[in-house]
């Protein structure tokens, strides 16, 4: 065996484990930022009641901060982290859609490491009758008849 063939044949078995490597990697990513249930606790449902300070629009997940009332004197924030935008914005959710004042009745999966952070559920509007839901992967909106 000439010395070009038999390093050859010893890399082969490296290359097919940095390849075989690479296929196991690949989709750990997409993975790991779908996986709800690593940031959120589906089994502690958290409501809470407040108004809109601000919502975030934003890729790959939209958020709503929420100020409740936890005294007469002090507000606590919320981060509500939704479904991805995409899936809003089919829905019509659209940048306007969520207005700072809006007071809004929410529900969600309380996240695992911020003790006001939650995956939003569902979110009533009462000024105007909107609810968003999500409902197994997929968002929805819908208005209450007045």
């Amino acid at each position: 065996m000439t010395r070009l063939a038999a390093r050859r044949r010893e890399r082969a078995p490296r290359a097919w484990l940095r390849f075989v490597a690479c296929l196991l990697a690949a989709p750990s990513g997409a993975l790991a930022h779908h996986s709800i249930s690593g940031v959120y606790d589906g089994s502690r449902q958290v409501t809470i009641e407040g108004h809109v300070v601000e919502f975030q629009f934003v890729n790959p997940h939209p958020f709503l901060i929420v100020a409740t009332e936890s005294d007469a004197k002090s507000s606590r924030t919320w981060r509500l982290e939704m479904d991805n935008r995409y899936e809003l914005a089919d829905i019509g959710v659209t940048a306007e859609t969520f207005k700072p004042g809006d007071r809004v009745i929410a529900t969600g999966s309380a996240a695992r490491a911020d003790d006001r952070g939650l995956y939003l559920m569902k979110l009533d509007r009462p000024a105007d009758g909107l609810r968003y839901q999500q409902v197994g992967t997929s968002p929805r909106i819908s208005h209450a008849a007045r």
